[in-house]
């Protein structure tokens, strides 16, 4: 799976950090690791399966997040 490291916008106007992808210790699903740019800037993970989705919203079709830069 292609993500790479840099900030990304959530479809709903966040934005985020990927700080890299990991692997999930029991099964070696691949998970993005990234980071808050907003509030605590906590950390968070999302199997990368989810990250490239597009998510439909009021007729319209966004990706779920949309690679910004490094």
């Amino acid at each position: 799976m292609d993500i790479k490291p840099g900030k990304y916008r959530h479809f709903k106007g966040n934005m985020y950090e990927v700080v890299g992808v990991a692997k999930h210790s029991e099964t070696l699903e691949e998970m993005v690791v990234y980071r808050a740019l907003y509030g605590d800037g906590e950390l968070w993970v999302r199997p990368a399966s989810m990250w490239n989705e597009t998510v439909a919203r009021g007729g319209e079709t966004f990706k779920r997040f949309e690679y910004i830069g490094e």
